[in-house]
């Protein structure tokens, strides 16, 4: 691969980088000896990844022939690590296309293997009964089978890792409720597998030989039901007992929104991961292992996969979190610079403060902003935004943060996703909340004098419509409120934090 440090291994494509399996996969990719290549559709997005100066990433979309033609250029092993999320009309024929698009180009491209991570099926279930997220996962790897591409078919039922989307769910149910009145779907059996063991499958499915053509059952070694899954995490968390009340009446629409207020797992991802614990998910064989063996204590045991998550919740060391993916139906458009800006009305609230503190201090706070340590400005107002938000199907607040005190390119933290950090300067977050418009929050670390720092806070707002401008307007008044507030607390945690530790930060030394 041009401008990398291919080793001897192989020469892979990993799409969905940005996501929670992708990004784990690209490192065990490396670490393994393979030359790696992402394709995404926000290149920056990557640009602080430990491992970015070690693997080529390119602009495209697999939507889009052009880009994937040149993604796909002198590859052996293509993951396939997309999918639309299944909420929104017409994700399936989006899926549909998507895959097809890619199985037409692998071909063309000489691509020696595909490999598709999809959903684990019920066996005893007309694929027509299927929830439509599950239905759309099997036809996808259908397509990506008959593409004329040898093609590893993955198919996995709950993914337990730290940041996982089922992870969370089942961590934030147990710890929030002792006592659940839940979906009957509790008693339905499942077969999890820790995502330990989902990478150690994708990594070597590259090595398989050119005659396998199949989907593949991979699960862990226990098929225990949703219920006894929260009593463990309870007792693996050091919780008590749960008391958990079963009851039939409520519809994963219903779920959906049951999980939604529980959990920092908002309705459009909540839905598709109620509707596939509907039917019993059992793997119906593993021979994975005659190509990817199982080693001593492989595949993980739940209770040892749930004991390794909760740690790297504990010692901060999630490297993904099902949120690293873009929301869907989200806007990315840039902020638009201002001095070049002609699409419209920008709409901006700034705030500026010295501070009686170092710069390093100063952006400790900045960096630290969201998750446990809140907005610094009126929490109930900011909790009461992210319950509307959620209301209207947006991801509301709760989403918190990947690791407590750094954030890089990409990170969601609450309804904002991180659109550019400059480390000791400029951290910009853009809003991921339901909006009349696009809107982003820029925070400035800036060296004053005689060792003091000042501090810089712009909202912008890029309005839609009638009624973008409405909104601008009905919530300025409380500006001075919420963002004056802001940025005097801001000030005020920075000036409280006496002796800082020294950081080298390029802007001030």
């Amino acid at each position: 691969m041009e401008g990398k440090d291919t080793g001897t291994g192989l020469r892979c494509l990993v799409t969905g980088a940005t996501g929670y399996i992708g990004g784990r996969l690209v490192p065990e990719l490396l670490k393994a000896g393979h030359g790696v290549r992402c394709l995404a559709r926000a290149p920056e997005r990557l640009r602080d990844h430990p491992w970015a100066g070690r693997a080529e990433v390119v602009k495209g979309d697999v939507t889009d022939a052009r880009s994937l033609r040149a993604a796909l250029r002198d590859i052996d092993v293509a993951y396939y690590l997309v999918h639309a999320l299944g909420t929104g009309p017409g994700f399936e024929e989006t899926d549909r296309e998507a895959a097809r698009t890619f199985g037409r180009e692998a071909l063309a491209a000489g691509v020696r293997r595909i490999v598709y991570l999809g959903g684990l099926t019920p066996s005893d279930v007309p694929e027509s009964e299927l929830s439509p997220h599950l239905r759309s996962r099997a036809e996808v790897g259908r397509i990506l089978l008959g593409s004329g591409v040898p093609t590893t078919a993955l198919r996995a039922a709950v993914i337990i890792g730290s940041g996982s989307a089922s992870f969370e769910m089942l961590r934030y149910l147990t710890e929030r409720l002792p006592v659940m009145v839940t979906p009957s779907w509790v008693s339905t059996r499942i077969q999890p597998i820790a995502v330990r063991d989902v990478l150690r499958y994708l990594v070597g499915s590259a090595l398989m030989p050119d005659q396998v053509n199949r989907a593949f059952d991979i699960g862990g070694p226990d098929v225990i039901t949703y219920r006894v899954m929260m009593q463990a995490y309870a007792r693996v968390a050091g919780l008590p007992h749960r008391l958990i009340v079963p009851v039939p009446i409520l519809t994963p629409g219903l779920s959906s929104h049951w999980i939604g207020l529980v959990t920092p797992v908002p309705r459009s991802i909540a839905r598709p991961l109620a509707e596939s614990l509907r039917h019993e998910v059992v793997c119906q064989e593993h021979d994975i292992a005659q190509y990817v063996p199982d080693g001593p204590g492989q595949p993980f045991p739940f209770t040892l996969a749930l004991g390794l998550a909760l740690q790297r919740v504990r010692e901060a060391k999630v490297t993904t979190r099902w949120s690293s993916a873009s929301t869907p139906g989200i806007p990315s458009d840039p902020l638009p610079t201002d001095p070049d800006w002609a699409g419209g009305s920008l709409y901006s609230d700034v705030r500026e403060r010295d501070v009686d503190a170092p710069p390093e201090a100063l952006w400790r706070v900045i960096e630290g902003i969201g998750g446990d340590h809140g907005w610094y400005s009126l929490p109930p107002a900011w909790a009461v935004r992210g319950w509307l938000d959620r209301l209207i199907g947006g991801v509301g607040l709760r989403r918190g943060r990947r690791d407590a005190e750094r954030l890089r390119v990409g990170d969601s933290l609450d309804f904002w996703r991180v659109e550019e950090i400059e480390p000791g300067r400029l951290l910009r977050l853009r809003a991921e909340m339901r909006l009349p418009g696009l809107a982003w929050l820029e925070m400035y670390c800036e060296k004053g004098a005689d060792g003091r720092s000042r501090y810089r806070q712009r909202a912008v707002f890029h309005p839609r419509g009638l009624l973008g401008h409405l909104y601008w307007w009905s919530v300025s008044p409380f500006h001075a409120v919420v963002f004056g507030g802001m940025a005097r607390n801001i000030a005020l945690a920075a000036t409280k934090r006496t002796t800082p530790d020294r950081v080298k930060f390029p802007a001030f030394d």
